[in-house]
């Protein structure tokens, strides 16, 4: 064959090769196969040292830079979900707490237009006490205790109640409840036992180091340093009387395991993007003898693998949109009237690259509805509704607000329509923003708003200590 021939053969190892190496033009991070949603936080390691675009090749895959503890999606950006909400600023009273959310992704915007790794906050009021702690009083010292011994010397104690006043919502009396001081009880303690010197040790069990069962020795003493005193009687001497400790200086006896080289046994574990490569090895180096210990650690290893293909990415519908006017075809106006048209929304696909699969669903949605955009209806006074999100959440002087509204009262339309005979029923939707009448309250018509300041508020700080 000539050399001529021989170069195409040559060169296909050396291009699988080049195609399994990370490659370069961006600092290296460290890789995940997992983004966890509902903790935002980096799952399943790759590997190290790789680059973002090389990781990212799979949307599904996520990084940290290195020193960082941030995790990044290598999806399209999207808003992480809230965080749980801190803990309240103050411990009694009414406080103020905060959670976040992060936009994370990469090659694009959340919705609102956001950058990624942009945080947003919610600030809310928040009550763990009704009320703050109130201290109490003390009583008068209780009488004196029998002394704590009934021989040579001990203690005794008095007590007192925290009940002058009694302390309010979780407050305390300062100092102490109980007081002791010394007694003599006028009498002779008996003697109680003390150990002797420990006797020599005994013999090892075992001729050899590493068996099944420890080689130990033992040793013992007597209760005679003194005895104890019978008359009155003393306490027998704490602790045990033998004692056994592991042998030393004896030659082993098995022989343990060891590890013989690594062998590859997989090919790439993914088509696209960075996978694994799985190698493993045998404990025969040597092998185990006389009860030895098997080789420590794994028998199995991974490396990363790079495929340097993208791996395809599914569409995401977005948000729909509006809906049309409501319109009934040959008539010019159905505003007001009990007559019912249809109006339309839309949503588009986005993200979808690399042959990922399209959104499913449909892409339109058109239902019926009544006209009532800008109609005179009569309305009624709604309850108060819950008080809302302390504004600005990161500002100066943020308040929170509930309100009541004039709510308009729907027209007594039908409320399904049948088109063709046979077909069934479909249901009418209300579209457009009515005018409400209601009578005067508290001097509006529309919106009655009651506002408070939110209270000891905590400062907004980034949760990975970044500026």
């Amino acid at each position: 064959m000539t050399a001529q021939a021989q170069a195409p053969q040559l060169l296909l190892p050396l291009l699988l090769l080049l195609l399994t190496l990370p490659t370069t033009g961006s600092d290296p991070v460290v890789c995940f196969t997992q983004y966890e949603e509902s903790s935002g936080e980096c799952k399943n390691l790759l590997g190290r040292g790789v680059s973002v675009e090389d990781c990212c090749l799979n949307a599904a895959y996520a990084y940290q830079e290195h020193g960082s503890e941030f995790c990044q999606a290598c999806r399209s950006p999207k808003w992480s979900l809230w965080s749980t909400w801190a803990p309240c600023s103050v411990t009694c009273s009414e406080g103020s707490q905060l959670r976040h959310r992060h936009c994370i992704g990469r090659g694009g915007q959340c919705f609102e237009k956001v950058a990624p790794r942009t945080i947003e906050w919610q600030l809310q009021a928040c009550e763990d006490k009704p009320c703050c702690p109130e201290m109490g009083g003390w009583s008068a010292w209780g009488p004196w205790s029998s002394c704590s011994v009934t021989c040579s010397k001990g203690t005794q104690t008095r007590q007192r109640a925290c009940d002058r006043p009694v302390p309010k919502c979780g407050g305390h009396c300062p100092g102490e409840a109980h007081e002791s001081q010394a007694c003599d009880t006028q009498k002779i303690c008996p003697t109680h036992g003390a150990w002797a010197a420990w006797g020599p040790w005994s013999p090892c069990s075992d001729s050899c180091h590493g068996g099944p069962h420890m080689p130990t020795e033992t040793r013992s003493r007597t209760c005679s340093s003194p005895e104890p005193s019978q008359q009155p009687p003393g306490l027998p001497c704490p602790g045990p009387a033998y004692e056994q400790r592991g042998c030393t200086g004896l030659p082993p006896c098995p022989v343990a395991g060891g590890w013989g080289p690594w062998d590859s046994v997989s090919p790439c574990s993914v088509t696209c993007g960075l996978g694994q490569i799985l190698e493993q090895r045998t404990c025969n180096n040597p092998v185990p003898q006389h009860g030895g210990p098997f080789c420590d650690g794994d028998n199995t290893r991974s490396h990363i693998c790079n495929k340097a293909v993208p791996c395809p990415v599914d569409g995401e519908w977005e948000a729909w949109g509006e809906w049309s006017t409501c319109t009934r075809r040959n008539i010019k106006s159905i505003r007001c009237k009990n007559m019912a048209g249809q109006q339309m929304r839309s949503r588009n696909c986005k993200g979808r690259t690399f042959d990922g699969q399209r959104c499913s669903g449909k892409q339109q949605d058109i239902r019926h509805c009544y006209d009532i955009q800008q109609c005179n209806l009569k309305g009624s006074w709604s309850e108060w509704n819950t008080w809302g999100l302390c504004m600005p959440p990161c500002g100066p002087n943020p308040t929170r607000a509930r309100q009541r509204l004039c709510t308009a009262l729907l027209p007594k339309f039908p409320t399904t329509i049948s088109l063709v005979e046979g077909q069934g029923e479909k249901n009418v939707t209300f579209w457009g923003k009515p005018r409400p009448l209601c009578e005067e309250l508290q001097g509006e018509r529309l919106v009655v708003e009651e506002k408070r300041p939110c209270l000891h508020v905590p400062a907004c700080k980034d949760p990975w200590g970044k500026p």
